[in-house]
């Protein structure tokens, strides 16, 4: 989960002007005080840090965001304004800025996507596609079909994804739910084709309910998780993308905790990776991050970001995790 917000005040209009008030005087004077930035936008959530923005601009008649992007550089900056960016509008200019890259076919500028369409509740991906179609003209279900760095079956794939729409109801359909379980082992196991039509339109229009259910009578039925069967069964990029999708949907908390794992490992921090995961994450709970990455990797999220990062960026990172035993 996000970091607790400290509320200054019990009224919401109050608090955000006192917030407001706090980062005009911490971006005023004879340099900036990152420090006094990290502390009031870092504990504040999503709405809340709309107030703030929101209030900021009536009272200084300036965009907040537009403030940061010239008080502040680096790392910190692109992390910082990707958290105080309204979530929707962040996470259509990182789809855009994905599918604008020419190494869209690596798996980090794919998981993009994923994230935008599984990671998040239904009614977001509907305000992330509403705000792409503003911000750039067209829709974001035409920008991946029409991304030349993807190949089907995997843009067919993510097509589906991103033009989805998911009833978040919690009822279940066991009957459903043991028929495409039995599906999805015959498309991975006996044809070993994970990439098959019946694989996408499960996984890019069922309910996260019932995909959970799906996939419970998958390891039932067949003793092994689908996405240990994903990886088994075929080392394809679609694979690899279909598993992160299946994280996503059902356990997040996977993804995430490889993403920034993934991000740190080598001769070189992918910051951009390991800024995105970490935001996304806190919005969605980095507590399970957290308890993921340690079971997995040995490791904390903490002392891995304090390893390979420095400075304010290190700092507003560590104040995004939370503090870790």
């Amino acid at each position: 989960m996000a970091p607790v917000a400290v509320v200054p005040s019990p009224d919401p209009s109050a608090a955000a002007d006192a917030d407001a008030e706090s980062l005009r005087e911490a971006v005023q004077g004879w340099g900036t005080d990152e420090k006094a930035l990290i502390d009031v936008l870092g504990r504040r959530t999503a709405a809340q840090r709309a107030e703030i923005r929101r209030a900021y601009a009536g009272l200084y008649r300036e965009s907040l965001l537009d403030r940061l992007r010239s008080e502040l550089s680096g790392d910190f900056r692109n992390a910082m304004v990707l958290w105080t960016i309204d979530p929707a509008e962040r996470d259509a200019r990182l789809a855009n800025q994905a599918l604008g890259d020419r190494r869209m076919m690596d798996d980090q500028h794919a998981w993009v996507l994923v994230e935008v369409a599984c990671a998040s509740a239904p009614d977001h991906l509907i305000a992330v596609r509403r705000a792409y179609r503003s911000l750039f003209g067209c829709s974001l279900e035409e920008d991946v079909a029409a991304c030349p760095a993807l190949q089907d079956p995997l843009r067919k794939l993510l097509v589906s994804l991103v033009r989805s729409y998911r009833c978040e109801t919690e009822r279940v359909d066991e009957d459903v739910a043991r028929m495409e379980a039995a599906q999805l082992a015959e498309a991975i196991r006996k044809r070993r084709q994970p990439h098959g039509d019946e694989v996408a339109r499960i996984v890019s229009t069922r309910s996260k309910h019932q995909l959970r259910a799906t996939f419970q009578l998958y390891k039932q039925e067949h003793g092994t998780d689908v996405d240990e069967d994903i990886t088994k069964h075929s080392s394809s990029q679609f694979a690899k993308i279909l598993r992160s999708a299946v994280w996503c949907l059902t356990s997040p908390e996977k993804h995430f905790a490889e993403a920034i794992r993934y991000s740190i490992l080598g001769f070189g921090t992918d910051e951009d990776t390991l800024t995105r995961a970490i935001i996304s994450g806190s919005e969605i709970g980095m507590n399970k991050i957290k308890e993921e990455y340690k079971v997995r990797f040995k490791t904390t999220v903490t002392s891995d970001v304090v390893g390979d990062t420095s400075g304010y960026y290190k700092d507003f990172l560590l104040t995004l995790v939370g503090s870790e035993d």
